[in-house]
């Protein structure tokens, strides 16, 4: 049998890290977040899930890198804070993997994914974040 010529390619496959280095890699994009930014941060949670699972109204292969849920900053009242759970940001782990061939693409799919909805937290629409290249 002839021998295939492309075995000898590098393989572009995605890159997997384990949870414990996600995370890592999660914290040090919170990490570089300028100070002032971090100190107006209110009241919001990080988390990692594996997949980002669609809704019922949503079509059924709606993949999200990451989601923001919560109220902005430019939408808080005075009574936001009576009661109101905290914000929630959410990495979907498998999703930011798969757009991924290298451990730095990763990493920094992770860090533009961490600033991305921050931002959502500081007002920014999808828009604007767009415009500004972090979309």
């Amino acid at each position: 049998m002839p021998r295939n010529p492309l075995a000898s390619m590098p393989s572009f496959d995605r890159c997997e890290l384990t949870l414990a280095e996600f995370e890592d890699a999660a914290d040090a994009a919170v990490a570089r977040i300028p100070p002032e930014l971090a100190r107006a941060m209110t009241n919001v949670a990080i988390f990692i899930e594996e997949r980002y699972i669609p809704r019922a109204n949503e079509d059924p292969q709606t993949s999200l890198l990451g989601l923001y849920e919560g109220t902005p900053l430019t939408e808080r009242d005075a009574w936001w804070a009576a009661g109101s759970l905290p914000d929630r940001i959410t990495l979907y782990r498998q999703a930011i993997q798969d757009s991924c061939l290298s451990r730095e693409e990763v990493i920094n799919e992770i860090t533009v994914t961490v600033v991305h909805e921050i931002a959502h937290h500081f007002g920014l629409d999808d828009k604007r974040l767009h415009a500004l290249g972090w979309g």
